[in-house]
């Protein structure tokens, strides 16, 4: 009896962590921003906004965050692009594959002022333990923003 409710508790454990790596990911439900209004950075439960005025049109900004997104460990582009001023990546933990998204976005703000937006949040669980927002803080401090 506990030999059969262990292996089905193990198969439970395997499905469970199959669909968290398999799961589709709807560009749809994912690529936007962050429906929270304000210009300032935010810790949220399950993720983290960096929020910065810039000048001009932010393409170069956009684009060295395209290039230190991509490099980073387990992360590929779901959606958008630099010509776009949107683009949505996920990033995959090492060892379950939990995908976490994070969108950067050039979005306008009051007085035609041009601000950057990374919104970084996980899909499943409740707590992230900081890793979106330490995500966010490494690739603005590698681009230099």
């Amino acid at each position: 009896m506990w030999k059969m409710l262990t292996w089905i508790i193990i198969g439970i454990v395997v499905l469970l962590l199959a669909y968290v790596r398999l799961a589709p990911s709807d560009p749809a439900r994912w690529h936007r921003q962050a429906a929270i209004s304000g210009a300032e950075t935010k810790q949220l439960k399950g993720g983290y906004i960096w929020r910065k005025a810039i000048e001009g049109d932010g393409k170069a900004e956009l684009a060295a965050l395209d290039k230190y997104a991509l490099a980073t460990d387990r992360t590929e582009r779901l959606a958008g692009s630099v010509e776009e001023g949107q683009m949505t990546y996920i990033t995959r933990s090492k060892v379950c594959g939990f995908p976490d998204y994070t969108t950067v976005s050039l979005i306008n703000g009051q007085d035609g002022q041009r601000i950057l937006e990374i919104y970084g949040r996980l899909r499943f669980g409740r707590s992230d333990l900081g890793v979106n927002a330490n995500r966010i803080k490494g690739w603005v401090a590698a681009a230099q923003l």
